[in-house]
């Protein structure tokens, strides 16, 4: 996992609604860069939808909401569409981006061990640094917390 201070992985990704995002394309933005398990669970759901709440307060604090999984354009289409969200979702379903950025993990779940995104989130500033980052996140107030940090960057 990056540390603050490092430099942002660079990644271009496929993004919902076609096309592609490249991270370092943002600068001088800052940019939310949040890694999430899987389309229209709930926590990822929850995550997503608190984050579209915001967008007009991340928009006015000069950043960007990047949500990134490993579900397909098609799906994240679906996400988007169903709960109307408002951040960008790109898809790394070859998790090479999750891998740099150190959040494709072991998980365990009823006892099971596997593979898969440990919900993490780096705030990213204008200079392509990473500011902060929240490992192991726990949803309820997270959106909030991360825009309080990105006003202070």
């Amino acid at each position: 996992m990056p540390n603050v201070g490092d430099m942002a992985p660079d990644f271009t990704l496929p993004r919902d609604g076609g096309g592609e995002i490249t991270l370092s394309a943002l600068r001088p933005r800052k940019v939310v860069l949040y890694f999430y398990p899987k389309d229209d669970t709930s926590g990822c759901t929850k995550e997503a939808i608190e984050f579209t709440g915001l967008g007009p307060d991340f928009e006015a604090a000069g950043a960007v909401v990047i949500g990134v999984s490993k579900d397909s354009v098609a799906k994240h289409d679906k996400f988007v569409a169903k709960h109307s969200l408002g951040v960008i979702l790109a898809s790394d379903e070859a998790s090479d981006v999750c891998e740099r950025y150190g959040v494709w993990a072991e998980k365990s779940m009823y006892g099971k061990k596997y593979m898969g995104i440990e919900r993490s989130t780096f705030l990213i500033d204008a200079d392509g640094k990473i500011a902060r980052a929240w490992e192991k996140v726990k949803v309820p107030g997270h959106a909030e917390e991360v825009l309080e940090a990105a006003r202070a960057l």
